[in-house]
């Protein structure tokens, strides 16, 4: 049995199968796209929720210095790039990293691909479509047509956000207004989603918040998608265009409201500040690999495809470093925290006709995002169906608009429903998860066909630099710099030293009593004219503690210890991910001496191995969960339905 889960695809047999067309369908995919069209189609997926969304709350936490974590992302998935190129010269066929595992590593692992890939391309639909809602209804909100009487178009908040968000924001609202907060006071994400939830229609107890807009732009995008390859091509390019438009304008404008005072300090939160915004910025880039999916579209794949995913990511990380110092310059890092960072800048020094391009751009931004991703997640279970481990139904391509016409309509539903209830920070993380496994794997199966002579190679290859002493001296390195630059933070690593809860977290864990016995105390500490118990605002007041008064403080307090430090497996259960790191860095290095692998690859792999352990140990969790639930559906229906399986 175990020979069975592992049985490979041969590229020779895969080749055959493209040739014929497959054989159980008679039509096949139209081929319309070249070089320009494919980078066209990276730019659409990579520059969207990332340049007018989640680049705020990296910058926000990194400060300038952020800059820093999108050149190194742009390297990590410059790395995975190569590997997905050579993949697509080698099998130029629709499938992406699915197809490629199933090559390089057989079929179990070829499913474990595919079944994440969902997770990168149906959940980060799901994002997309939620940020996409929240710029469409600021807009809508900013349109006046005074002889109508109409002074903005607002809609409830109830029908603009999942319900998640909704509940969770009530109750952080109801904790941080027992702790001495005013309503007022607030920040703007949790006094929206308090008031979602205090004005949204009821049915007993149960409150009725679901993100309509976000329904809406997927069930276009889907019928978009149906209609044919070539439409959505002409969408996508004209899309971009005024995407890139608005970006120069952008800069072109900010480039004279930058104050270089606001870059001092440049890393105002050190590393781990800029380190916080890995899921966000990497998030920017996810969508490359969408470029591979249609590599049975291309006129020319061994050759477009390589060249198409490099110009897509060299662009990229250019206007994603240019905005972010443009930014960064205009205004303070720290208050960049917002949705709607671009159209936020500008609102701060007074240029609304900016901000409403900005709002207006963004719209067309996010729905080009959404197309890319929304056409690569059907290609790969058209793949999959065509290996039998889907049913039949999914690689059916419709007769006229030849499009995987079932599969488009199904992904439509799975990302439709959830974007109804799901929530943002959530799906962002499960989404960067499963594309960083997938980097990790293609790029691990490249050095698993590299010594391999039956492998057909195809027109481009990876560059071959031997590993063997770059990497067991970068490893070295990388030790005696964190033990000696942060030798407190990597000793207090290995030994599990206890560490102090952060401020927010502690308040409001806190029951009324504990809360009580805080207040007393910062009322001891603090200046003398906070006088009465009642009218502390506890967050406030120790947000702003410098961070060894707050150690102090803490050290201090009556409360339980439990409430104050992380410690024993409590804290180490959020070390794991990084131990895994730590283990797997050690077994590449003997595999780079022992086996001398190439080196771009092995970059790669570590890389993106790094950004996947940064996103903590509940995304893994969900994403194991994740997983088992694939291998039953694989073993109730696609281990017996396998066309090696049938052939054996």
């Amino acid at each position: 049995m175990f020979e069975k889960l592992f049985r490979k695809k041969s590229i020779s047999k895969i080749l055959q199968d493209a040739a014929k067309g497959y054989g159980d369908h008679e039509n096949t995919l139209h081929k319309t796209l070249g070089v320009r069209d494919l980078t066209a189609f990276g730019i659409a997926a990579i520059i969207g929720a990332g340049i007018f969304s989640t680049i705020g709350k990296a910058s926000a936490d990194g400060g300038p210095a952020v800059i820093f974590l999108f050149i190194f992302t742009a390297v990590a998935c410059s790395f995975a790039a190569f590997a997905y190129a050579e993949f697509a010269s080698m099998v130029p066929v629709s499938g992406s990293a699915y197809t490629y595992s199933y090559v390089a590593f057989g079929e179990l692992v070829a499913w474990i691909i595919g079944w994440s890939l969902i997770m990168e391309y149906s959940i980060g639909n799901i994002t997309v479509a939620i940020s996409w809602s929240d710029y469409f209804t600021g807009l809508l909100s900013t349109i006046k047509i005074p002889p109508l009487g109409i002074d903005g178009i607002h809609v409830p908040d109830w029908m603009t956000m999942d319900y998640l968000s909704a509940y969770n924001g009530h109750k952080h609202a109801e904790a941080l207004l027992a702790a001495g907060k005013n309503l007022a006071d607030l920040d703007s994400a949790t006094a929206l989603a308090n008031n979602a939830w205090l004005t949204a229609p009821t049915i007993g107890s149960f409150h009725i918040v679901a993100d309509i807009p976000a329904l809406g732009i997927i069930i276009l995008i889907t019928w978009l998608i149906y209609r044919g390859m070539k439409e959505s091509r002409n969408a996508s390019n004209a899309m971009v265009v005024v995407k890139l438009a608005v970006i120069l304008l952008v800069l072109a404008v900010g480039i004279f409201y930058v104050d270089t005072k606001n870059w001092d300090p440049f890393a105002p939160n050190g590393v781990s500040g800029v380190l916080k915004g890995v899921s966000a910025v990497f998030f920017a880039y996810i969508g490359f690999d969408a470029i591979s999916t249609t590599a049975e579209e291309c006129k020319n794949p061994q050759r477009d495809l390589p060249r198409g995913m490099m110009w897509a990511i060299i662009i990229c990380t250019i206007l994603y470093v240019a905005i972010a110092l443009v930014l960064t310059g205009i205004v303070k890092s720290d208050t960049l925290a917002v949705g709607d960072p671009l159209a936020f800048v500008f609102d701060q020094i007074n240029l609304k006709l900016m901000s409403g391009i900005i709002a207006v751009s963004a719209v067309f931004a996010m729905a080009s995002v959404l197309l890319v991703f929304q056409m690569g997640q059907p290609r790969i279970w058209m793949s999959m169906s065509r290996d039998g481990l889907l049913p039949k139904s999914f690689s059916k391509i419709h007769p006229k608009y030849k499009t995987p016409s079932f599969a488009t309509i199904v992904v439509g539903f799975v990302v439709a429903v959830p974007s109804l209830f799901m929530n943002l920070t959530i799906v962002t993380d499960l989404c960067s998860i499963g594309t960083l496994f997938a980097f990790v794997l293609v790029c691990a199966g490249v050095l698993v066909l590299q010594n391999r002579p039956d492998v057909q190679r195809g027109k481009f290859k990876i560059p071959y630099v031997n590993s063997k002493f770059i990497v067991p001296v970068i490893l070295i390195g990388a030790l005696i710099f964190a033990f000696t630059k942060y030798g407190k933070e990597t000793k207090a690593f290995f030994f599990n030293s206890p560490k102090t809860i952060q401020t927010v977290t502690f308040v409001t864990s806190l029951s009324g009593d504990e809360l009580k016995i805080v207040k007393e105390e910062i009322v001891k500490n603090a200046a003398p004219q906070i006088v009465l118990t009642e009218k502390v605002d506890a967050e406030s007041y120790l947000s702003a503690l410098p961070a060894d008064r707050y150690e102090q403080f803490i050290s201090a307090s009556k409360v339980p210890v439990e409430k104050k430090y992380e410690s024993g497996w409590g804290l180490f259960k959020h070390k794991i991910p990084m131990w895994i790191f730590l283990i797997i860095c050690v077994v590449i290095t003997y595999y780079c001496i022992t086996k001398n692998l190439s080196l771009i690859p092995v970059l790669g792999l570590i890389s993106c191995l790094y950004m996947m352990c940064e996103l903590g140990i509940s995304n893994w969790i969900g994403f194991g969960i994740w997983l088992v639930v694939g291998l039953v559906v694989y073993f109730a229906y696609g281990y017996r339905h396998s066309k090696l399986a049938q052939a054996e």
